[in-house]
């Protein structure tokens, strides 16, 4: 099946039979299931999304006003709020930048973001983006990528599985939040044993 140049409507289903192996625990695609999935009220603030996705708050602050792409944990709420984004919208940030250092302009990235998120998170390990410098891609078996190598057009391209192992390992190590903990409310042991003292 050839690949897909984003945007399209509906994407279709590759032909092919996929290879069949066994899944292992902490493999990519389990990766992408439910059972692993972080909580959704779980989220980071705007600096520690900025270092996992390697971004500016600029960008970050520019990306959330247009509409790029939108805090979907707790979005800002007048001065003095924090915006939290989920684990779903630092993959989608990093991906954006990687977009964006290769010169793809922001009217393709838009393009390419909105159809990822209409196509959804099912199987985005398999998905590879890739770009002739002016379109995005999107490539979903090692065939299609190699039928658009073949056809001079793919100059490089960003496997979303990968990207996805990259912002979960740096994650693990940067602070998060419960979206129920607004500023000012207890978020430690510490600031829980001051308020019963002077409370």
């Amino acid at each position: 099946m050839p690949q897909t140049q984003l945007p399209q409507t509906p994407v279709p289903q590759s032909s092919s039979p996929r290879p069949s192996r066994p899944q292992l625990a902490g493999e990519q695609q389990l990766l992408f299931g439910d059972a692993t999935a972080a909580p959704e009220d779980l989220g980071y603030r705007g600096p520690t999304a900025c270092a996992a996705a390697g971004i500016t708050y600029r960008q970050l602050d520019y990306w959330a006003r247009t509409g790029l792409v939108e805090p979907s944990v707790r979005p800002a709420a007048g001065s003095g709020s924090q915006r939290l984004y989920g684990f779903r919208d630092i993959l989608v940030l990093k991906v954006v930048k990687r977009l964006l250092d290769t010169g793809i302009s922001l009217q393709q990235i838009r393009a390419a973001v909105t159809h990822l998120r209409e196509r959804g998170s099912a199987d985005l390990a398999e998905v590879t983006l890739m770009s002739d410098g002016v379109s995005v891609y999107e490539c979903t078996s090692p065939d299609e990528v190699v039928d658009l190598l073949q056809g001079g057009q793919g100059v490089f391209g960003i496997a979303l599985g990968r990207v996805w192992q990259e912002v979960e390992g740096t994650l693990a190590e940067l602070p998060a939040e419960r979206a129920g903990n607004e500023p000012g409310a207890v978020a430690d042991e510490l600031a829980s044993r001051r308020v019963r003292k002077t409370g």
